[in-house]
């Protein structure tokens, strides 16, 4: 009888650990805290990292956490960072976890509702920042704060990095932590819920990712002088007009295709859950040597493009000093997302070759905005290897919230605080639970959103998933 006691409550101990219930209060204090961080204002322009870190900052002390275990470091002093400590035992090295507190601009005439008001409406929350990336720093934050308040012990420290610059070049972000407080991220890897991992087609989950590589990015300035002249002159020489011409091919031109060992991955898993059409395709896509059609039916699909290719477009555009004159240069931002494995002086040379104008100069510019010949001094990296435990914890989880959907290695098609740490020696990997249908994501753009159940369902798995990988369970 004692020994089937002590099976049953094993039994019980066990179940606890492996399905943690979800937990109301922890829910709550999410949404409360992306309130709050919606509501502070961390733009580039008018905006402060700052105020956000100390808020954040608060809400740590008043879980109990120690004033010691916190740190705010930065070399902007409106940009501060904050790392926060929650202590295991020690025998393993720490977990780190990564989350940018900045956003990028958003002007009010865009928007249907106030971007800097956190706003419940027809089951979403909208706000700049709420898919991009606050809702995952207050998932981090309502996650160690109820491991505190539960006792829980790890076999090893959590840290978690609240970061700026994230969106406007990492100066006084990762890139400074890392050159300059290497010992408050000391870790073998990180973690980095920057973005909606679960997709969903007509409100059905369909695939889970984990990020294993993303892309690197690069600005360049394209220029094109001449002497000008009187505007009732017409001449070919125009510094716009020519611009233009070479804005035009940028238009039309296309990256070679490329398929690197995570996105194989991801194509070969999807292959499996797609139509019988749509998986014919993958399959040319896959083959020894690909089918040109293939790769052009897939391509024709922006989120597919996005994987295949390196992408560079036109974003800003200058010219002109008056009305009644000529251009006596022109200038456009150029920005471009670089595959894995590729530098940004490989793709500055290929941009000079494709745009064939001779007057145009092509120039990087670096993350403080200092406009450079060559891109020598940006870095591209290799893609990483996905931690085994990471993927086994992902696998375990996503195979109890969301039974037989697959879970997927891939590569994000956009930039986050993963390119900025891969070059300093720090792989990251992009994990998270939240929910968002295939195609609707809003991040950067008019009336960004995050589904309220989307939310709440991502604040389940966080910690869910977390328990997994900390206790193997």
């Amino acid at each position: 009888m004692r020994g089937l006691l002590r099976a049953v409550l094993l039994l019980v101990a066990t179940t606890a650990i492996a399905e943690p219930m979800t937990d109301a209060t922890t829910r709550r204090l999410a949404v409360d805290i992306l309130h709050q961080l919606v509501e502070i204002n961390t733009t580039e322009s008018v905006g402060n990292v700052t105020r956000a870190s100390k808020a954040m900052e608060a809400r740590f002390l008043a879980a109990g956490f120690a004033a010691g275990d916190m740190a705010k470091v930065g070399a902007d002093p409106r940009k501060q960072n904050l790392v926060v400590r929650l202590h295991g035992t020690g025998r393993v090295r720490p977990l780190l976890l990564l989350g940018h507190l900045d956003v990028v601009e958003a002007r009010r005439e865009d928007w249907t509702v106030e971007p800097s008001k956190f706003t419940e409406k027809d089951g979403f929350y909208y706000g700049r920042g709420t898919s991009d990336m606050k809702d995952g720093d207050a998932i981090m934050v309502a996650t160690l704060i109820r491991l505190k308040r539960e006792g829980f012990r790890a076999d090893r420290d959590i840290i978690l990095a609240l970061t700026a610059d994230e969106e406007t070049g990492d100066a006084n972000g990762v890139a400074w932590l890392l050159a300059n407080r290497r010992d408050l991220l000391d870790a073998p890897y990180a973690l980095n819920p920057d973005g909606t991992e679960v997709d969903t087609r007509g409100g059905k989950t369909v695939a889970v990712h984990v990020d294993v590589t993303e892309k690197t990015y690069a600005d360049f300035e394209l220029t094109i002088k001449n002497r000008g002249g009187h505007s009732s002159e017409r001449r070919a020489d125009n510094a716009i007009y020519e611009l233009a011409g070479a804005l035009g091919r940028l238009q039309h031109y296309e990256f070679p295709f490329e398929l690197n060992a995570v996105v194989r991955t991801y194509y070969t898993e999807l292959a499996a859950k797609e139509t019988r059409a749509l998986a014919a395709d993958i399959r040319g896509l896959l083959a020894a040597p690909p089918d040109p059609a293939a790769i052009a039916r897939i391509s024709a699909n922006p989120d597919d493009y996005i994987e295949l290719h390196t992408i560079c477009v036109a974003t800003r555009l200058d010219a002109g000093h008056a009305n009644n004159a000529l251009p006596q240069s022109a200038k456009a931002i150029v920005y471009c997302r670089i595959l894995p494995g590729h530098e940004p002086e490989e793709v500055r040379q290929e941009l000079i070759r494709a745009l064939a104008e001779p007057k145009l100069m092509v120039r990087y510019i670096d993350d403080v905005g200092q406009r450079h010949d060559d891109a020598s001094s940006k870095h591209g990296f290799a893609v990483p290897t996905l931690p085994s435990d990471v993927i086994g914890a992902v696998r375990a989880v996503a195979a109890r919230m969301w039974p037989g959907v697959p879970v997927i290695p891939a590569m994000s098609g956009g930039s986050t605080d993963a390119a900025i740490a891969a070059p300093f020696g720090l792989p990251v990997y992009q994990v998270s639970g939240e929910a968002c249908e295939i195609g609707e994501d809003r991040s950067h753009g008019q009336d960004e959103r995050i589904g309220v159940e989307a939310f709440a369902h991502g604040v389940d798995f966080y910690y869910r998933f977390l328990h997994a990988l900390i206790s193997g369970s």
